[in-house]
């Protein structure tokens, strides 16, 4: 089957994804068009195509242990001068992403994966363009604001034309959680 590039995300839901994709494109991100608004659990990871299936495997089960949690986007941040990305912050939910993106490429699992930089959960806006450019996308998103209920998470496939699909989503283990069972207070999130 050969190698291929999968990445596992938080999607950004609509309206809210369309809209931060079309400003990534607006400050002149020429990849934006490729990639759906997300915040990273995986980040691009070649793998066998082979171990595919026990990818997906392993993926159901750190979904199984899973709870819906609140995410909640506000204001704007950047990693320059280390990396040349500008993104919206998440304010609430960073400690479930945190939890997640442990497990999803924990060493036992099929696809472990050291980290270039610490973990960050966050959604990109512009990346590698102009300065002047990655200036504005950080002024004019200083004030944005979005929530929604996490429900799950998806892996994707980088294709050959450099396009982000969706293989298949991965939905937390309860779709009836008590109001308050989705915080995460203590920097973990809620397991079976």
């Amino acid at each position: 089957m050969g190698t291929v590039t999968i990445g596992v995300s938080i999607a950004v839901p609509e309206p809210h994804g369309s809209k931060l994709q079309q400003l990534r494109a607006g400050f002149g991100d020429a990849a934006a068009h490729g990639i759906p608004t997300h915040v990273t659990l995986l980040p691009p990871t070649e793998v066998d195509g082979a171990v595919l299936p026990a990818v997906e495997a392993h993926l159901a089960e750190v979904a199984a242990r899973g709870r819906p949690f609140p995410m909640r986007l506000c204001g704007t941040g950047t990693f320059r001068p280390l990396s040349p990305v500008v993104f919206v912050q998440v304010v609430e939910g960073a400690a479930a992403c945190s939890w997640l993106q442990k497990r999803v490429r924990d060493t036992s699992g099929p696809v472990p994966r050291e980290l270039q930089f610490p973990y960050h959960p966050h959604v990109t806006v512009a990346h590698g363009i102009e300065e002047a450019a990655m200036d504005r996308a950080y002024e004019e998103l200083s004030d944005y604001e979005a929530q929604w209920p996490c429900t799950g998470f998806a892996l994707y496939e980088q294709g050959a034309d450099a396009i982000w699909r969706k293989l298949r989503e991965f939905p937390f283990g309860s779709a009836t959680v008590p109001p308050q069972a989705g915080r995460v207070e203590t920097g973990s999130l809620p397991t079976r």
